[in-house]
């Protein structure tokens, strides 16, 4: 089976301010990029269950030009607050 690491050459999550995550997916080539997004498996269902928040709370962008995959949610816990785990957002793309 292949999984999005085998595809990209960068997999990455950081905060986009203290109430949001953004997902980072570069794919190393055009071939890559297009069976990633044929396969359309990261929709915003998908991603909202996998992260537990609301489906209208998820952004997926794909940029033909920059061979990547773009996604933006709300994050789970508040950036600081009791029960963040993961202050600065870089290890929630485990899950992808």
């Amino acid at each position: 089976m292949t999984t999005l690491f085998d595809l990209c050459s960068l997999v990455r999550s950081k905060n986009a301010g203290p109430f949001s995550l953004t997902f980072d997916a570069m794919f190393s080539s055009v071939e890559n990029y297009e069976q990633a997004k044929r396969a359309n498996v990261f929709t915003p269902q998908m991603l909202a269950l996998l992260y537990g928040v609301q489906r209208e709370e998820v952004q997926v962008v794909y940029h033909e030009s920059a061979l990547a995959l773009k996604i933006s949610m709300r994050r789970p816990v508040f950036q600081c607050d009791p029960g963040d785990n993961d202050c600065y957002g870089g290890q929630q793309y485990v899950l992808l």
